[in-house]
Protein backbone atom coordinates (compact mmCIF):
# COMPACT_ATOMS: atom_id res chain seq x y z
CA UNK A 1 0.00 0.00 0.00
CA UNK A 2 1.61 3.22 -1.11
CA UNK A 3 1.14 6.72 0.88
CA UNK A 4 -1.56 7.43 -0.63
CA UNK A 5 -3.80 4.64 0.01
CA UNK A 6 -2.90 4.75 3.68
CA UNK A 7 -3.34 8.11 3.64
CA UNK A 8 -7.16 7.71 2.20
CA UNK A 9 -7.35 4.52 4.30
CA UNK A 10 -7.09 6.56 7.41
CA UNK A 11 -9.40 9.19 6.75
CA UNK A 12 -12.03 5.95 5.99
CA UNK A 13 -11.01 5.12 9.69
CA UNK A 14 -12.07 8.49 10.81
CA UNK A 15 -8.91 11.33 10.41
CA UNK A 16 -9.72 14.59 8.43
CA UNK A 17 -8.13 14.63 5.28
CA UNK A 18 -5.11 16.89 6.82
CA UNK A 19 -4.80 14.80 10.03
CA UNK A 20 -4.14 11.71 7.62
CA UNK A 21 -1.24 13.19 5.36
CA UNK A 22 0.46 14.88 8.92
CA UNK A 23 0.42 11.11 10.60
CA UNK A 24 1.71 9.60 7.11
CA UNK A 25 4.25 12.06 6.77
CA UNK A 26 5.50 11.76 10.15
CA UNK A 27 5.53 8.14 10.12
CA UNK A 28 7.94 9.14 7.23
CA UNK A 29 10.34 11.54 9.49
CA UNK A 30 10.32 9.53 12.50
CA UNK A 31 10.29 12.72 14.50
CA UNK A 32 9.85 16.44 13.26
CA UNK A 33 9.57 20.12 14.05
CA UNK A 34 5.95 21.40 13.11
CA UNK A 35 7.14 23.87 10.72
CA UNK A 36 9.28 20.83 9.05
CA UNK A 37 5.73 18.24 9.33
CA UNK A 38 3.74 21.57 7.26
CA UNK A 39 6.31 22.01 4.59
CA UNK A 40 7.01 17.81 3.70
CA UNK A 41 2.95 17.73 3.91
CA UNK A 42 -0.23 19.15 2.00
CA UNK A 43 -0.89 21.15 5.75
CA UNK A 44 -1.14 24.62 4.88
CA UNK A 45 1.22 26.23 8.72
CA UNK A 46 -1.13 28.12 10.19
CA UNK A 47 -3.41 24.76 10.63
CA UNK A 48 -0.09 22.60 11.84
CA UNK A 49 -0.36 23.02 15.44
CA UNK A 50 -4.71 22.02 15.42
CA UNK A 51 -3.55 19.06 13.49
CA UNK A 52 -1.21 17.68 15.60
CA UNK A 53 -3.03 18.66 18.91
CA UNK A 54 -5.92 16.66 17.39
CA UNK A 55 -3.49 13.45 16.30
CA UNK A 56 -2.04 13.47 19.60
CA UNK A 57 -5.75 13.46 21.64
CA UNK A 58 -6.75 10.47 19.33
CA UNK A 59 -3.38 8.41 20.76
CA UNK A 60 -1.53 8.42 17.00
CA UNK A 61 1.21 11.11 18.08
CA UNK A 62 3.07 12.79 21.12
CA UNK A 63 4.50 16.67 20.80
CA UNK A 64 7.30 17.84 22.99
CA UNK A 65 8.89 21.48 23.02
CA UNK A 66 12.55 21.58 21.84
CA UNK A 67 12.90 25.03 20.88
CA UNK A 68 9.62 24.87 18.93
CA UNK A 69 6.53 22.59 18.81
CA UNK A 70 7.92 18.71 17.53
CA UNK A 71 6.31 15.37 16.92
CA UNK A 72 6.38 12.16 16.99
CA UNK A 73 4.50 8.76 15.84
CA UNK A 74 3.23 7.92 18.90
CA UNK A 75 3.51 3.84 20.23
CA UNK A 76 0.84 2.32 17.17
CA UNK A 77 -0.27 -0.18 19.87
CA UNK A 78 -3.58 1.52 20.46
CA UNK A 79 -3.47 2.54 17.19
CA UNK A 80 -3.75 -0.30 15.55
CA UNK A 81 -5.80 -1.77 18.40
CA UNK A 82 -7.86 0.48 17.04
CA UNK A 83 -7.53 0.36 13.49
CA UNK A 84 -8.23 -3.67 13.84
CA UNK A 85 -10.98 -2.93 15.82
CA UNK A 86 -12.80 -0.83 13.12
CA UNK A 87 -11.80 -3.90 10.43
CA UNK A 88 -13.91 -5.79 12.68
CA UNK A 89 -16.74 -3.77 12.26
CA UNK A 90 -16.54 -3.42 8.94
CA UNK A 91 -16.12 -7.00 8.35
CA UNK A 92 -19.43 -7.43 10.59
CA UNK A 93 -21.67 -4.97 8.79
CA UNK A 94 -20.96 -6.25 5.66
CA UNK A 95 -21.70 -9.59 6.75
CA UNK A 96 -25.43 -8.12 8.21
CA UNK A 97 -25.95 -6.16 4.98
CA UNK A 98 -25.27 -9.26 3.44
CA UNK A 99 -27.71 -11.09 5.50
CA UNK A 100 -30.52 -8.13 6.28
CA UNK A 101 -30.38 -8.32 2.20
CA UNK A 102 -30.92 -12.30 1.80
CA UNK A 103 -33.65 -11.98 5.02
CA UNK A 104 -36.37 -9.51 4.50
CA UNK A 105 -37.66 -8.26 7.45
CA UNK A 106 -40.61 -11.28 9.19
CA UNK A 107 -43.68 -9.28 7.49
CA UNK A 108 -42.25 -9.91 3.73
CA UNK A 109 -41.31 -13.23 4.23
CA UNK A 110 -43.37 -16.12 2.59
CA UNK A 111 -43.38 -18.28 5.80
CA UNK A 112 -43.81 -16.36 9.15
CA UNK A 113 -43.52 -18.49 12.12
CA UNK A 114 -45.31 -17.26 15.13
CA UNK A 115 -45.34 -18.04 18.86
CA UNK A 116 -49.31 -18.47 19.73
CA UNK A 117 -52.33 -20.35 18.31
CA UNK A 118 -53.74 -17.36 19.15
CA UNK A 119 -51.74 -15.08 16.19
CA UNK A 120 -52.88 -17.97 13.74
CA UNK A 121 -56.20 -17.70 14.19
CA UNK A 122 -57.11 -13.96 14.37
CA UNK A 123 -54.53 -14.16 10.67
CA UNK A 124 -56.75 -16.75 9.37
CA UNK A 125 -59.81 -14.86 10.85
CA UNK A 126 -59.34 -12.04 8.06
CA UNK A 127 -58.11 -14.47 5.54
CA UNK A 128 -61.16 -16.30 5.67
CA UNK A 129 -63.17 -13.05 5.63
CA UNK A 130 -61.24 -11.86 2.43
CA UNK A 131 -61.24 -15.24 0.60
CA UNK A 132 -62.87 -15.30 -2.91
CA UNK A 133 -63.39 -18.67 -3.91
CA UNK A 134 -62.35 -21.53 -1.31
CA UNK A 135 -61.76 -22.34 2.47
CA UNK A 136 -60.78 -25.25 4.06
CA UNK A 137 -60.07 -25.76 7.03
CA UNK A 138 -59.82 -28.27 9.91
CA UNK A 139 -60.36 -26.91 13.76
CA UNK A 140 -61.88 -28.04 16.70
CA UNK A 141 -65.72 -27.27 18.09
CA UNK A 142 -64.65 -24.78 20.09
CA UNK A 143 -62.20 -23.23 17.14
CA UNK A 144 -65.38 -22.86 15.31
CA UNK A 145 -67.29 -20.94 17.24
CA UNK A 146 -64.58 -18.53 17.55
CA UNK A 147 -63.99 -18.50 13.63
CA UNK A 148 -68.06 -19.05 12.76
CA UNK A 149 -68.56 -15.63 11.95
CA UNK A 150 -65.81 -14.97 9.58
CA UNK A 151 -66.66 -18.76 7.69
CA UNK A 152 -70.36 -17.13 7.58
CA UNK A 153 -69.09 -13.95 5.95
CA UNK A 154 -66.91 -16.75 3.15
CA UNK A 155 -69.89 -18.44 3.24
CA UNK A 156 -72.23 -15.26 2.00
CA UNK A 157 -69.69 -14.31 -0.08
CA UNK A 158 -70.07 -17.42 -2.34
CA UNK A 159 -67.26 -18.98 -1.00
CA UNK A 160 -67.08 -22.65 -1.23
CA UNK A 161 -66.31 -23.69 2.90
CA UNK A 162 -64.82 -27.24 3.91
CA UNK A 163 -64.76 -28.17 7.20
CA UNK A 164 -63.05 -30.85 9.12
CA UNK A 165 -63.92 -31.19 12.53
CA UNK A 166 -62.29 -32.94 15.52
CA UNK A 167 -61.86 -33.10 18.94
CA UNK A 168 -59.14 -31.72 21.34
CA UNK A 169 -57.48 -33.53 23.08
CA UNK A 170 -58.57 -35.98 26.31
CA UNK A 171 -62.05 -34.20 25.42
CA UNK A 172 -65.54 -34.91 23.97
CA UNK A 173 -66.46 -31.55 23.10
CA UNK A 174 -70.28 -31.58 21.22
CA UNK A 175 -70.58 -31.01 17.61
CA UNK A 176 -71.50 -27.35 16.52
CA UNK A 177 -75.73 -27.92 15.51
CA UNK A 178 -76.88 -28.11 11.76
CA UNK A 179 -77.93 -24.91 11.53
CA UNK A 180 -74.56 -23.10 12.74
CA UNK A 181 -72.97 -25.61 10.02
CA UNK A 182 -75.50 -24.83 7.54
CA UNK A 183 -74.52 -20.65 8.93
CA UNK A 184 -71.18 -21.69 8.11
CA UNK A 185 -70.07 -23.75 5.37
CA UNK A 186 -71.04 -25.86 2.34
CA UNK A 187 -69.60 -28.95 3.68
CA UNK A 188 -68.51 -30.59 7.14
CA UNK A 189 -66.71 -33.84 7.79
CA UNK A 190 -65.82 -35.37 11.58
CA UNK A 191 -62.01 -36.24 12.19
CA UNK A 192 -62.29 -38.54 15.83
CA UNK A 193 -58.79 -37.86 16.34
CA UNK A 194 -57.20 -34.62 17.64
CA UNK A 195 -55.26 -32.99 14.42
CA UNK A 196 -53.26 -29.91 14.43
CA UNK A 197 -55.66 -26.24 12.99
CA UNK A 198 -55.00 -25.82 9.45
CA UNK A 199 -56.60 -23.12 7.31
CA UNK A 200 -56.20 -22.93 3.39
CA UNK A 201 -57.30 -20.21 1.95
CA UNK A 202 -58.02 -19.25 -2.21
CA UNK A 203 -54.82 -21.85 -2.85
CA UNK A 204 -52.39 -18.93 -1.46
CA UNK A 205 -52.61 -18.83 2.12
CA UNK A 206 -52.05 -21.50 4.82
CA UNK A 207 -52.45 -21.20 8.59
CA UNK A 208 -50.88 -23.95 10.78
CA UNK A 209 -50.61 -24.79 14.34
CA UNK A 210 -49.74 -28.23 16.25
CA UNK A 211 -52.37 -29.49 18.23
CA UNK A 212 -52.75 -28.47 21.92
CA UNK A 213 -50.25 -31.14 23.34
CA UNK A 214 -47.57 -30.14 21.33
CA UNK A 215 -43.93 -29.70 22.78
CA UNK A 216 -44.01 -26.14 21.63
CA UNK A 217 -46.82 -23.74 21.19
CA UNK A 218 -46.16 -22.25 17.77
CA UNK A 219 -47.82 -21.63 14.35
CA UNK A 220 -46.64 -20.90 10.72
CA UNK A 221 -48.45 -18.82 8.45
CA UNK A 222 -47.61 -18.96 4.52
CA UNK A 223 -47.91 -16.52 2.05
CA UNK A 224 -47.05 -19.49 -1.18
CA UNK A 225 -49.01 -21.42 -3.82
CA UNK A 226 -46.51 -24.31 -3.62
CA UNK A 227 -46.31 -24.54 0.15
CA UNK A 228 -49.91 -24.13 0.45
CA UNK A 229 -50.25 -27.07 -2.66
CA UNK A 230 -48.40 -29.42 0.02
CA UNK A 231 -50.77 -28.71 2.48
CA UNK A 232 -53.83 -29.10 0.60
CA UNK A 233 -52.60 -32.80 -0.03
CA UNK A 234 -52.45 -33.35 3.68
CA UNK A 235 -55.79 -31.91 4.03
CA UNK A 236 -57.31 -33.89 1.52
CA UNK A 237 -55.89 -37.36 2.72
CA UNK A 238 -55.58 -36.92 6.67
CA UNK A 239 -58.37 -34.65 7.18
CA UNK A 240 -61.49 -35.04 4.50
CA UNK A 241 -61.22 -38.30 2.04
CA UNK A 242 -62.04 -40.83 4.41
CA UNK A 243 -64.37 -38.81 7.30
CA UNK A 244 -67.76 -39.24 7.95
CA UNK A 245 -69.91 -36.48 6.30
CA UNK A 246 -71.77 -34.46 8.95
CA UNK A 247 -73.42 -32.23 6.67
CA UNK A 248 -73.71 -31.37 3.42
CA UNK A 249 -75.18 -28.67 1.33
CA UNK A 250 -73.88 -30.22 -2.04
CA UNK A 251 -76.63 -30.29 -5.24
CA UNK A 252 -77.45 -33.82 -6.19
CA UNK A 253 -78.52 -31.92 -10.05
CA UNK A 254 -77.23 -28.92 -11.62
CA UNK A 255 -75.97 -26.58 -11.51
CA UNK A 256 -72.86 -28.61 -9.20
CA UNK A 257 -70.23 -26.36 -8.33
CA UNK A 258 -66.78 -27.79 -7.47
CA UNK A 259 -63.63 -26.17 -6.79
CA UNK A 260 -61.55 -29.07 -6.92
CA UNK A 261 -60.91 -30.54 -10.69
CA UNK A 262 -59.89 -34.15 -8.82
CA UNK A 263 -63.46 -33.87 -7.16
CA UNK A 264 -64.92 -33.39 -10.65
CA UNK A 265 -63.05 -35.82 -12.49
CA UNK A 266 -64.61 -38.53 -9.88
CA UNK A 267 -67.57 -37.60 -10.52
CA UNK A 268 -67.90 -36.71 -14.06
CA UNK A 269 -66.17 -40.26 -15.19
CA UNK A 270 -68.74 -42.47 -14.48
CA UNK A 271 -71.32 -39.91 -16.86
CA UNK A 272 -69.16 -39.86 -18.94
CA UNK A 273 -68.56 -43.86 -19.57
CA UNK A 274 -72.48 -44.13 -19.57
CA UNK A 275 -72.75 -41.90 -22.42
CA UNK A 276 -73.81 -38.73 -20.78
CA UNK A 277 -73.15 -34.98 -22.33
CA UNK A 278 -71.90 -32.86 -19.32
CA UNK A 279 -72.30 -28.99 -20.18
CA UNK A 280 -69.93 -27.12 -17.98
CA UNK A 281 -68.40 -23.74 -17.40
CA UNK A 282 -64.80 -23.42 -16.25
CA UNK A 283 -63.37 -20.21 -14.51
CA UNK A 284 -59.73 -19.94 -14.22
CA UNK A 285 -56.27 -18.66 -15.43
CA UNK A 286 -54.59 -19.22 -18.75
CA UNK A 287 -51.50 -21.25 -18.17
CA UNK A 288 -48.55 -19.49 -20.31
CA UNK A 289 -50.36 -15.72 -19.74
CA UNK A 290 -51.99 -15.57 -16.44
CA UNK A 291 -55.03 -13.91 -17.91
CA UNK A 292 -58.54 -14.96 -16.26
CA UNK A 293 -61.18 -16.73 -18.48
CA UNK A 294 -64.39 -18.63 -18.61
CA UNK A 295 -65.63 -20.59 -20.88
CA UNK A 296 -68.54 -23.21 -21.59
CA UNK A 297 -68.71 -26.43 -23.19
CA UNK A 298 -69.11 -29.94 -23.33
CA UNK A 299 -66.46 -32.55 -21.42
CA UNK A 300 -65.46 -34.61 -23.88
CA UNK A 301 -62.54 -36.65 -22.29
CA UNK A 302 -60.47 -36.74 -19.20
CA UNK A 303 -57.18 -38.24 -18.28
CA UNK A 304 -55.05 -38.86 -15.13
CA UNK A 305 -51.93 -40.41 -14.64
CA UNK A 306 -52.41 -43.31 -11.90
CA UNK A 307 -53.89 -46.49 -13.11
CA UNK A 308 -57.11 -47.70 -10.38
CA UNK A 309 -56.31 -51.14 -9.21
CA UNK A 310 -60.44 -50.68 -8.24
CA UNK A 311 -63.56 -51.56 -9.90
CA UNK A 312 -65.44 -48.96 -8.18
CA UNK A 313 -66.81 -46.92 -10.38
CA UNK A 314 -65.25 -44.24 -8.54
CA UNK A 315 -61.89 -43.25 -8.86
CA UNK A 316 -59.89 -43.68 -5.75
CA UNK A 317 -58.28 -40.07 -4.62
CA UNK A 318 -55.12 -41.79 -4.46
CA UNK A 319 -55.06 -42.71 -8.35
CA UNK A 320 -55.17 -38.92 -9.26
CA UNK A 321 -52.35 -37.65 -7.07
CA UNK A 322 -50.38 -37.21 -10.69
CA UNK A 323 -51.29 -35.54 -13.51
CA UNK A 324 -55.26 -35.48 -13.80
CA UNK A 325 -57.49 -33.17 -16.52
CA UNK A 326 -60.71 -33.05 -18.36
CA UNK A 327 -60.91 -31.92 -21.91
CA UNK A 328 -63.66 -29.29 -22.56
CA UNK A 329 -64.94 -28.59 -26.01
CA UNK A 330 -65.88 -25.45 -26.82
CA UNK A 331 -67.51 -24.59 -30.33
CA UNK A 332 -65.10 -26.87 -32.00
CA UNK A 333 -61.89 -25.99 -29.88
CA UNK A 334 -60.68 -28.78 -27.39
CA UNK A 335 -58.84 -27.27 -24.37
CA UNK A 336 -57.35 -29.46 -21.72
CA UNK A 337 -58.12 -28.30 -17.98
CA UNK A 338 -56.00 -28.96 -15.47
CA UNK A 339 -56.03 -28.13 -11.46
CA UNK A 340 -54.34 -26.32 -8.93
CA UNK A 341 -50.92 -25.95 -10.21
CA UNK A 342 -51.70 -26.80 -13.82
CA UNK A 343 -48.76 -26.64 -16.22
CA UNK A 344 -49.34 -28.80 -19.07
CA UNK A 345 -52.64 -28.00 -19.78
CA UNK A 346 -54.23 -25.12 -21.14
CA UNK A 347 -56.27 -23.54 -18.19
CA UNK A 348 -55.61 -23.77 -14.41
CA UNK A 349 -59.41 -24.50 -13.36
CA UNK A 350 -60.35 -22.38 -9.71
CA UNK A 351 -64.38 -23.26 -10.44
CA UNK A 352 -66.39 -25.57 -12.63
CA UNK A 353 -70.04 -25.69 -13.01
CA UNK A 354 -71.44 -28.37 -14.53
CA UNK A 355 -74.54 -26.72 -15.90
CA UNK A 356 -76.69 -29.76 -17.29
CA UNK A 357 -76.61 -33.79 -17.73
CA UNK A 358 -78.14 -34.76 -20.87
Amino acid sequence: MDGEELTETLEDAGLSPYQADAFVTLLGLGSASATDIAQASSVPDPRIYDVLRGLEEQGYIETYEQDSLHARAHDPTDVLRNLRSRADRFEAAAGEIEDRWSRPDLEEHKVSIVKRLDTVLARADELIREAGNQVQIGLTPAQFEDLSDALATALENGVDVKVCLFPEIGTESALPSTDALARACTEARYRDLSSPFLALIDRSWTCFSPHGDSTNEYGVIVNDRTLAYVFHWYYLTCLWEIHETIYSDRRDEPPITYVDLRQCLRDVEPLLEDGVTIEATVVGFETDTGREVTKRGTITDLTYAGVSASDERTTPLPQLAGEASITLEVGGERYTIGGWGAMLEDLEAVRITIESLE
